[in-house]
C-alpha cells in the first residue's frame, strides 16, 4: 500500500512545480507537523497530519478534480471496493486520497492489466466512456497461436458477437508472432477476449497501452502518478 510522500502532496495541492517543490524542501520550507522534512520520500503517515509549505498550512485539494494514471496489474479488480475483500485498485492509492470520489474511468478486466485513468471527475469520465465521443484505446495482446492474415482482417472489419456487430478495429503486428496490437473505440464488456474467442484464439495476456492521446509508457505495475496539465487537456 502506498502511502503520498510530502513531495507528491505539495504538487497536487498545486503549490508549485516538481521542480519548484523539490527546491522548497531541499530549502527546509517544508514541514510535516512542525517537522522539516528532510527526504523527498518523506511520507504523511497519517491523513490528520498537517503539512506547511512557508509556514502556511497546506490544504490539499479534497473535492478538486483530480487526475491520476495507474498500471493496474493482473489480479485486480477495477473498483473502488469488492464485497469478497479482494484487492483493488484503491490499495495501490495514498489513504489520503481515498475520500475524494476517485473511480476508474472504464472498464479493465481482473484478468488484464495497463492504463488506467483515476479520476474524480465526472465529465471527463462521460468524456472517455460514452460511445458517441469514440475514443481510441490500444492494447498489447499475446496469443496463444500466431494471428492470420485472414483473421487479422475480420477483426479490422467487425466482427459479430452475441451482444451484435462490433466496430471496425484497427489491427497490427507485434513483435512476435503471436503479439498484436488492438486500436477500438468501443467498450463492451470483456470485448477484446471474445472477439479472439469467435476466432478460435484464447488471450493469454491483455494489457492497455494508450488511451486518446495518453500513453502508458514506462509506468511500473502496481505504480501510478499525478497526470500533468498538458495530459489532462490532451483527453478532453
Amino acid at each position: 500500500m502506498e502511502r503520498l510522500t510530502a513531495l507528491k502532496a505539495l504538487v497536487l495541492a498545486n503549490c508549485g512545480s516538481r521542480r519548484e517543490m523539490v527546491s522548497a524542501i531541499k530549502d527546509g520550507r517544508v514541514l510535516i507537523n512542525n517537522t522539516v522534512v528532510t527526504s523527498f520520500k518523506q511520507e504523511l503517515a497519517h491523513p490528520t497530519d498537517i503539512l506547511l509549505l512557508d509556514r502556511k498550512k497546506v490544504v490539499f485539494p479534497i473535492g478538486s478534480p483530480l487526475y491520476f494514471m495507474l498500471n493496474k496489474p493482473v489480479g485486480v479488480l477495477c473498483a473502488t471496493k469488492d464485497a469478497r475483500g479482494r484487492h483493488t485498485i484503491m490499495d495501490f492509492l495514498p489513504s489520503n486520497l481515498r475520500t475524494s470520489g476517485l473511480h476508474p474511468v472504464g472498464r479493465l478486466d481482473i484478468d488484464s492489466c495497463g492504463l488506467l485513468i483515476i479520476t474524480n471527475d465526472g465529465n471527463l469520465t462521460y468524456q472517455l466512456t460514452h460511445p458517441r465521443f469514440e475514443k481510441e484505446k490500444e492494447y498489447l495482446i499475446s496469443l496463444s497461436r500466431s494471428l492470420t492474415t485472414n483473421d487479422l482482417k475480420q477483426l479490422e472489419h467487425g466482427l459479430l458477437l452475441s451482444d451484435g456487430l462490433t466496430a471496425p478495429s484497427k489491427v497490427r503486428r507485434g513483435q512476435t508472432d503471436s503479439d498484436c496490437y488492438i486500436t477500438l473505440h468501443e467498450g463492451r464488456k470483456r470485448q477484446i477476449r471474445r472477439m479472439f474467442a469467435t476466432l478460435g484464439y484464447s488471450v493469454i495476456s491483455l494489457m492497455r497501452i494508450r488511451e486518446g492521446q495518453l500513453h502508458l509508457g514506462d509506468l511500473p505495475a502496481g505504480k501510478y502518478r499525478p497526470l500533468s496539465k498538458h495530459e489532462i487537456t490532451l483527453l478532453h
